[in-house]
């Protein structure tokens, strides 16, 4: 049990890891026509996703939440959430598990402590038995954070720390965790950076595969990489909300997927999907999957093969408004802002970023002036609120 919100550390659990789940033996991508198989493998989302207990199938539910992460796993009778969205989504994700006749997540995962992943994990803790809960051991002092461990000491839930390699078995299927690996935790909590400490895993049913990493960015996904873990897989979760943060080149060819799904809000602000990532996606011919589109995706394997809740995104843009990486130098011109430095990380941040309030006072440096003057100091955006 966790012992109070004030160390997160404490209750968290040697994982009861599975040594016979699979962490994906042989698992190959289809590789041609991959928008013409998605759009001919596209079925009524009432006949793929009524009875999720249904033996034989695994389905991977991308819940919209907007601006967040939410998905849900069902395989046999077994079920499993990674992350809940914001507060506001909590009782989105609740209502959408009630409605699908769910009790009991066997497992429930947090990625990292940031609002738009965890907050609506209290509402769930409250409203559904819960088996094994992983998250990263982190010292985190938001509300949000707070409320969750509440929760979980309210329901004497402990919490299992996430080490790559450690496998799972849920129904038929299992799950391996690909992140964070031990050194990139160390750097990430050094360093104020929640993202990279982001839970990844790589869940396998039969020969397919799915990859789910949270807003692991390129410096997790290297690490991922060089892990030598297997990390191919049909289905890649974009990481950060396909930002281009996250999606690395090295990431993406060892993963290797013939679809990919973004999890992000309809005009958000901060131009997710940026086009630098959909360009790397349509230019490997994946298709994409995105819930600003699309709404609630579904993806139902049968162990061989994948079908959908409905056919691909086709228009292969961006969010609505630019990324900071894509602006123009007459858009950055003339802009002038505040922002705080972090002198030991060379990231800059704006003044309400939850990092700066982690920040230790000595490396904390504030500076008016324009985002292009701060780059050519060195200094580079910070991934969680991306000034």
């Amino acid at each position: 049990m966790l012992s109070g919100c004030s160390d997160p550390a404490a209750g968290f659990a040697q994982p009861e890891t599975d040594s016979s789940a699979a962490a994906g033996d042989g698992t190959e991508s289809a590789g041609s026509a991959r928008n013409e198989e998605a759009q001919s493998s596209a079925a009524d989302p009432a006949d793929i996703i009524t009875d999720g207990s249904a033996e034989g199938y695994l389905r991977v539910h991308f819940i919209d939440v907007g601006q967040g992460d939410s998905i849900l796993i069902q395989a046999g009778e077994q079920a499993m959430l990674v992350d809940a969205g914001t507060n506001e989504s909590g009782s989105v994700v609740t209502e959408y598990l009630r409605s699908l006749n769910i009790t009991k997540l066997d497992y429930l995962i947090g990625t990292h402590p940031h609002e738009d992943h965890i907050g609506g994990l209290d509402d769930v803790i409250h409203s559904f038995d819960i088996g094994t809960v992983i998250m990263p051991n982190v010292s985190h002092t938001t509300q949000t954070y707070e409320d969750v461990l509440d929760a979980l000491l309210e329901k004497n839930l402990t919490v299992t720390a996430p080490h790559p390699g450690d496998s799972y078995s849920i129904g038929d299927a299992s799950f391996t965790v690909l992140s964070p690996s031990a050194e990139i935790a160390e750097q990430a909590a050094e360093n104020d950076d929640l993202n990279n400490l982001s839970v990844g895993i790589r869940l396998v049913y039969g020969s397919n595969a799915f990859v789910l990493c949270g807003d692991a960015e390129s410096d997790s996904e290297e690490a991922m990489v060089e892990s030598g873990l297997d990390l191919k897989a049909d289905v890649l979760k974009a990481g950060h909300h396909g930002s281009s943060t996250s999606t690395s080149d090295a990431f993406l060819a060892a993963v290797n997927p013939d679809y990919a799904v973004i999890s992000c809000g309809k005009d958000n602000s901060y131009g997710h999907p940026h086009q630098e990532t959909m360009d790397k996606l349509n230019a490997a011919d994946i298709s994409i999957f995105r819930t600003d589109e699309q709404g609630t995706v579904v993806a139902v394997s049968d162990g061989s093969s994948i079908t959908w809740s409905s056919a691909p995104d086709t228009e292969g843009v961006s969010g609505s408004e630019a990324s900071p990486d894509q602006q123009t130098d007459e858009d950055l011109t003339g802009q002038t802002t505040s922002y705080v430095l972090n002198q030991n990380t060379m990231k800059f941040h704006t003044p309400d970023c939850s990092s700066v309030a982690q920040m230790k006072e000595e490396n904390r440096v504030y500076f008016e002036g324009t985002r292009e003057e701060i780059m050519e100091m060195g200094y580079t955006p910070c991934g969680q609120c991306e000034p």
